[in-house]
């Protein structure tokens, strides 16, 4: 119920009972929970640091290691903890407490303490037992307690884990915590520059020594290629990866994630012990059961504290009686003590019906106990106020108890108000991208083959070299007589005599074309085809002709993206064809299945075919997204539509420092999306419109200008370089107004809007671009785009001519 093990529970009572507010040794706290906990003071050390470095409950001094790079902590005698005032306000309540006899049966212990909190939720958990284990993530404390809310509300909510080790945390899989789920995990990796990446988070359960030596056992097993890392960790995460020189960052940014544990995969179970049997639940079940627990222990206190008020309501009213109607007079000639009870009862008798309850003899006894300096003193306006204050404290405990799911949700809101301030998420949420394997994998070795005889292998070395390739690549591999397959790499393998055409294979590379002219063997005629090979079956022949003997490849040609072609078809000089030399145009040829036929091209025999010249794409550029949350180019339609692209095509990308920088679409490219303005196809006929602040002046400044640049992957400054200057917002609309408010001498606020395209001329990158009128207090700055009638493919509105950008300040498109 308290979300806490036997170990830990004990290690919590202990620390209650030697509570005076001052920090004690770990060394005494492990001696004292020894009276309760039989399995000796190493289990107990560890359970205690483990709780003080969730830094919760525990109110610690001294070295307690490092959960980040996994340093342990000092010697118990060197170090101190208490408990926090979180643990003494959520944790105990010891009217409301039910205990037992320790192990020895010298001391009582909690059996379960009355947690006011969803700890289990909070700190996570962790544990295996016979046929059994359990894995509970942490979550975030704010977003917990405005869950329980929530919940007291009846309305919807969500709760998502939450490390101390911050990081990025994919939770699409989750599945509120119950079995069968799944979360990743990753660093933060930073590009500093070309050969430099810094991680700055880990993810949880690993420490920065066990993540620098999974990046080690990478680089030497070849996976990466890195000249050095550094790690710089002191009061925040900072490991710097250093990279061979022409390492692309970004595909090592991918392979640290592929290889290492820069990512892991964790599988949440979330199995507790509820009415003394483990169930398998969610985890948002389980903070409704805490939720429901908390509600009644604030109940039970609720009615303690009135029982309580009640009992000294009645004492309280039992003396003003007492005293006030003068009967302790009516003892002073009474002998024994049975009749002076006898004749207090008996003179209290008409004043029953004023109290809540019957008058026993304990209530008697304590009459007779008052001192003759309280009835000599006694003042009724007091007695009265003190019997009012505590009317009024006993109905205020009662509308409370009445109302008890709106007094727990101002609970729940008093803790986030008190605790909450330093409680904010560590871990961001994001969704990941898969990685390729095979894309991120080092090229470390040489392919060789042997056409003649039929071998292909890394260790052939004295045959021609194919090119570089990863251990894990697949290899596509033509024969000659029509048969193909795809294989691994190996160090040797025979595939068959008479290799035509052997690449790197890449699995659903729709646009890799290959133009084919084969001779069937049966007829003897030519046959021109283009196919695609997106998927096989590894270590299987398949025939791309008809599969007759004697077939034979005349002509092929591997086109990366899509390319056509014109040919010079020389036939033999004995055909009886008119025309013994003519041209064929593959971009006629349609492309289809690899199992087609293909369309005749001669009946006479080839007798060999040349390439004129090479065509354009014929399934035109590729179709480029760029996903905002964590951005990676990809071809899945995941993100904000760039364009189709075409090899010589280029990515522009308008940085918020105030700099720009075209790069080339590669898919591995990853961008950080929070400094960027603007990301898209790059067209050097754009115009672009900048507003700026020169830190020197502290005036604004617009420029348009046109990327006059061809430079890849470098950045050009667009504003000035003085210290302070700031890129207000960047525009790629054609024409558009800018807007900002300022403020007149008597402190009026005024608004204004500019033209840009009549306020200023297409200028050069590097102009300084023209000043706006220095008003008092600029601000509220925003672009709006002109739509003019002429333009066909916009709707104008009737109303307006001018369309808000929304502030334009965090457009990516």
């Amino acid at each position: 119920e308290d979300g806490l093990k036997p170990v830990q529970r004990r290690i919590l009572h202990s620390m209650k009972e030697m509570h005076d507010a001052r920090y004690h040794k770990v060394a005494n706290i492990i001696g004292n929970t020894m009276q309760f906990h039989p399995h000796g003071d190493a289990a107990i050390g560890d359970a205690l640091v483990n709780l003080g470095q969730k830094d919760l409950l525990i109110d610690t001094q001294g070295n307690w290691g490092d959960i980040r790079t996994g340093d342990r902590s000092a010697a118990p005698r060197y170090i101190e903890a208490r408990l926090s005032e979180f643990a003494l306000e959520v944790s105990f309540n010891k009217p409301t407490t039910k205990t037992q006899l320790s192990y020895d049966g010298r001391k009582d212990e909690p059996i379960s303490l009355p947690m006011k909190f969803p700890l289990l939720l909070a700190q996570g958990a962790e544990g295996i037992a016979v046929g059994l284990s359990t894995k509970i993530l942490p979550h975030n404390f704010i977003e917990l307690l405005k869950a329980c809310i929530s919940i007291l509300n009846d309305k919807p909510f969500k709760i998502l884990p939450d490390f101390q080790t911050g990081g990025l945390v994919d939770v699409s899989q989750y599945n509120q915590g119950k079995r069968g789920g799944r979360v990743r995990i990753r660093s933060h990796i930073d590009i500093l520059d070309k050969h430099t990446l810094k991680i700055s988070t880990i993810p949880y359960s690993t420490t920065t020594t066990s993540l620098i030596d999974s990046i080690v056992k990478a680089n030497n097993a070849g996976k990466l290629k890195i000249k050095s890392i550094e790690d710089n960790t002191a009061e925040k995460i900072e490991i710097i990866i250093n990279l061979v020189k022409g390492v692309s960052p970004d595909v090592t940014i991918d392979a640290l994630y592929s290889f290492t544990n820069c990512e892991i995969s964790v599988s949440p179970n979330c199995c507790v012990i509820n009415d003394n049997k483990p169930e398998f639940i969610s985890v948002n079940e389980l903070l409704k059961i805490s939720t429901h627990n908390t509600l009644e222990y604030l109940k039970l206190e609720l009615n303690y504290k009135l029982s309580v008020l009640k009992e000294k309501w009645h004492l309280l009213c039992l003396e003003k009686i007492f005293i006030e109607n003068k009967i302790y007079r009516d003892i002073e000639d009474c002998d024994t003590w049975d009749l002076i009870i006898e004749t207090i009862l008996f003179k209290l008798k008409p004043f029953i019906n004023l109290l809540e309850r019957k008058i026993t003899i304990e209530d008697v006894t304590r009459l007779t106990e008052i001192k003759i300096k309280k009835i000599t003193k006694y003042d009724k306006l007091k007695q009265k106020n003190n019997i009012k204050n505590i009317e009024e404290e006993i109905d205020e405990l009662n509308n409370d108890i009445k109302h008890i799911v709106e007094y727990t949700i101002r609970y729940y809101e008093h803790l986030l108000k008190k605790y909450g301030s330093d409680k904010v998420r560590k871990t961001q949420i994001s969704e990941f991208d898969s990685i390729s394997v095979k894309s991120v994998a080092i090229a470390n070795k040489k392919l060789f083959v042997n056409k003649k005889e039929g071998f292909l292998g890394t260790k052939l070395t004295k045959d021609e070299c194919v090119g570089k390739c990863s251990s894990i690549d697949d290899i596509i591999v033509f024969l000659e007589d029509g048969r193909y397959m795809v294989t691994k790499v190996s160090d040797k393998k025979y595939i068959g005599k008479n290799i035509k055409y052997i690449a790197i294979w890449k699995k659903n590379d729709n646009h890799m074309i290959y133009n084919l002219v084969y001779k069937d063997g049966k007829t003897n005629i030519s046959y021109a085809k283009r196919f695609s090979v997106p998927s096989l079956i590894r270590d299987r022949f398949y025939n791309i002709s008809q599969g007759t003997d004697k077939s034979k490849i005349v002509y092929f040609t591997a086109n990366p993206n899509s390319e056509s072609e014109i040919v010079n078809i020389f036939l033999n000089s004995k055909s009886k064809a008119k025309n013994k030399v003519f041209e064929y145009d593959f971009k006629n040829l349609n492309i289809k299945n690899r199992t087609s036929k293909g369309n005749i091209l001669t009946k006479y025999i080839v007798r060999k075919i040349t390439r004129k010249s090479v065509g354009e794409s014929t399934l035109g550029g590729r179709r480029l997204w760029v996903d905002e949350n964590i951005g990676k180019i990809n071809l899945e339609n995941r993100g904000i539509y760039l364009g189709s692209f075409n090899s010589q095509d280029k990515i522009i990308i308008f940085y918020k420092e105030g700099n720009y920088e075209v790069v080339d679409f590669d898919l591995s490219k990853r961008f950080k999306m929070s400094d960027i303005f603007i990301v898209e196809k790059f067209n050097a006929n754009k115009i672009y419109t900048i507003l700026y602040k020169d830190g020197k002046t502290k005036q604004y400044f617009i420029k348009r200008l046109k990327i006059e640049t061809l430079l890849t992957d470098k950045k050009f400054n667009l504003i000035s370089e003085t210290r302070g200057s700031k890129c207000k917002l960047i525009s790629n609309y054609d024409n558009l107004m800018v807007s900002y408010n300022y403020k007149l001498k008597n402190n009026e606020k005024v608004s204004k809007d500019i033209n840009v395209k009549n306020f200023i001329d297409v200028k050069g990158y590097k102009s300084i671009g023209k000043r706006l009128d220095n008003k008092l207090h600029m601000s509220g700055f925003k672009f709006k785009e002109i739509i003019t009638e002429n333009d066909p493919n916009v709707e104008v509105p009737d109303n307006d001519q001018v369309q808000d950008n929304d502030n334009n300040e965090l457009t990516l498109f």
